[in-house]
């Protein structure tokens, strides 16, 4: 089984972060030990240092994160606009048969409203079958950041995508390949679990990989309940 995690700048992480691909790739190899594959076209980090430069920084806050793991289809800035183009050839060429999502806060902060947003949700989705049409998809809502809570036009528009969003897996799902909607944990809460008011830190970072992982293990009974393991607060 292959997975790609598609994301944004929470999900490439920046140089210094274990990242919540770490965590999951943690949990991968204790519930589902020589029966999965990370894949994907990029595998580096954000480098803060060269802003406007390449993403592939290798300094990750974990020396155990093997090569291979670390692969990914995620960048700093990037959203379902930019996803959207990319995730067809990105599905062919690396076989991926399921895609761990989390995007949404870059496209409604700068780029597009929620009804254009979920217009990329859904040619995302149309992308991703076309090259495999049964590729499965576990898509995670919107998780507001700090600007939420001085920005109220922008905080109405994280609520009206994530109903969106939850609109478009249930039109979308189907047998042949099943759309899950995961739940953003309940105990997340910026002060302690971003670093910035916006990006995970090790709490949240677990608390991410836990939302991809529960939804994963309760819907399709693949893997197992995540567990925290590893470096760094455990959330």
């Amino acid at each position: 089984m292959r997975f790609l995690f598609v994301g944004d700048s929470m999900t490439i992480g920046r140089a210094g972060d274990w990242t919540w691909r770490y965590r999951m790739w943690q949990h991968l190899e204790a519930t589902l030990p020589g029966g999965y594959e990370i894949v994907g076209p990029r595998r580096g980090l954000y480098d803060p240092a060269n802003p406007d430069g390449p993403h592939d920084g290798e300094a990750y806050a974990a020396p155990d994160f093997p090569a291979p793991a670390r692969r990914h289809l995620a960048g700093w800035g990037e959203g379902w606009l930019h996803m959207a183009p990319l995730i067809g050839e990105a599905v062919a060429a690396t076989g991926a048969d399921v895609l761990l999502v989390s995007l949404g806060l870059i496209d409604l902060g700068f780029y597009t409203n929620s009804d254009q947003t979920d217009e990329n949700v859904r040619a995302f989705v149309g992308a991703a079958r076309a090259a495999n049409p049964r590729v499965r998809a576990v898509l995670l809502p919107v998780i507001p950041n700090v600007r939420a809570t001085y920005d109220a036009p922008f905080a109405a528009e994280c609520v009206r995508f994530n109903d969106l969003l939850a609109k478009a897996v249930a039109d979308l799902d189907t047998a042949a390949s099943p759309l899950l909607l995961a739940s953003v944990p309940e105990s997340y809460a910026l002060p302690a679990d971003t670093y910035d008011g916006t990006h995970p830190g090790p709490t949240g970072e677990h608390k991410l990989a836990a939302a991809f992982a529960d939804a994963m293990h309760r819907a399709w009974e693949l893997g197992g309940p995540y567990a925290p393991r590893g470096a760094g607060p455990l959330g």
